[in-house]
């Protein structure tokens, strides 16, 4: 484990004893650790494949180990002493094997606060951390009273994010929940987010027709990305968000070919029917048309036109709301200039559908 920022470490250990003698084990579990994001508890452990899904943890002493385990191999961001993410961590690693220990921090003495964000997404893998080591641990702060969910695709997942040119290849290196508009959105408005996104998947055509039949508004009440069973109870979270933002059709109208009009509408409807039934009727929705489908933007606004439902808006993101030069990433996507960009043209629209002020701050 290394503290130098953008540094990426793969930590491929032998299974050895988590604690120190004076040290204390404490489960994944514990009660104390805050949970952002859709996470599923047993026992010790707490198992998780969603983007950004993050833990909060408070401790004590002048190291903190985590013991934990992978099926793929995903990449982690690391805050250390501060009460939120920054858009640079300070430290990441990668964890790709069973029952691996590692050190997440070792300073100076005394109390502090960490962060650990999941930064890839379910296909890369699912992560289960079982314990973390420390002297003490104290009580994390609470999901704030500001919260927004992001239900997309690549661009919510932060596919490509990190790289300069639209001809590399994408690795799982270059993604970067943290990094994208999403992310961005939420510092700006000092919220906790939570993603439920999948590169690849849309409203009703998924991208080069992969998996039909199944689709985003079928992802949406999983707990898990990767598997279908078990459905995710969001009454049982005990968190509701102020808004959610659907991000979506991009891969609709992929490769020259699109569903029709009837299916793509019908499954809008039914995930924002979904979102409604989780958090209420009143629960605002923000329906973003991605940029340059403008066969989406007759889709989606024939959806706003048969949508029946309360507090249910969209916004139209143009071709011109980044460019194509300096502002892609890996495999076409958007780098994280453009990520900024399109975070400029959705924040006000947030503002107004949460009543949060905007903030006199530049975008990070």
């Amino acid at each position: 484990m290394t503290t130098g920022k953008h540094f990426l470490a793969c930590l491929l250990l032998l299974a050895v004893p988590v604690c120190r003698s004076e040290a204390q084990e404490f489960p994944a579990s514990d009660s104390r650790i805050t949970w952002v994001g859709r996470t599923a508890a047993r026992g010790a452990d707490v198992s998780f494949d969603w983007s950004g899904v993050y833990a909060l943890v408070r401790f004590h002493g002048d190291t903190l180990k985590l013991r934990a385990s992978d099926t793929g191999k995903d990449y982690f961001n690391v805050w250390y002493d501060r009460d939120a993410m920054t858009a640079l961590p300070d430290a990441t690693f990668c964890l790709s094997s069973k029952d691996t220990t590692l050190t997440l921090f070792a300073g100076a003495p005394g109390e502090h606060r960490l962060i650990v964000q999941k930064r890839t997404e379910g296909e890369q893998g699912c992560a289960t951390f079982h314990a973390f080591c420390a002297d003490s641990l104290g009580q994390a702060r609470p999901v704030r009273g500001r919260v927004i969910e992001f239900v997309g695709d690549s661009y919510t997942c932060g596919y490509g994010t990190l790289s300069d040119s639209a001809r590399d290849p994408f690795t799982p290196e270059t993604e970067d929940c943290n990094r994208t508009y999403a992310a961005v959105i939420a510092r700006h408005f000092g919220a906790d987010f939570w993603l439920v996104a999948h590169s690849g998947m849309g409203i009703a055509r998924n991208y080069g027709d992969m998996l039909p039949g199944y689709y985003m508004p079928d992802r949406y009440l999983q707990t898990f990305d990767e598997r279908k069973q078990p459905a995710w109870a969001a009454d049982k979270y005990g968190v509701k968000p102020a808004l959610t933002v659907i991000y979506l059709a991009t891969n609709d109208a992929s490769s020259r070919k699109q569903p029709t009009r009837e299916a793509f509408v019908n499954n809008y409807l039914t995930l924002i029917r979904r979102i409604k039934d989780n958090y209420g009727e009143a629960h605002p929705v923000l329906c973003v048309v991605p940029k340059g489908r403008d066969i989406m933007f007759d889709y989606i606004k024939a959806a706003m036109l048969a949508c029946q439902m309360r507090n249910v808006t969209y916004m139209v993101l143009t071709g011109s709301v980044h460019d194509s030069a300096g502002e892609l990433g890996a495999s076409y996507h958007p780098n994280w200039r453009g990520q900024l960009k399109k975070a400029y043209a959705i924040i006000p629209y947030v503002s107004t559908l949460t009543g949060w002020p905007l903030e006199d701050e530049p975008l990070r």
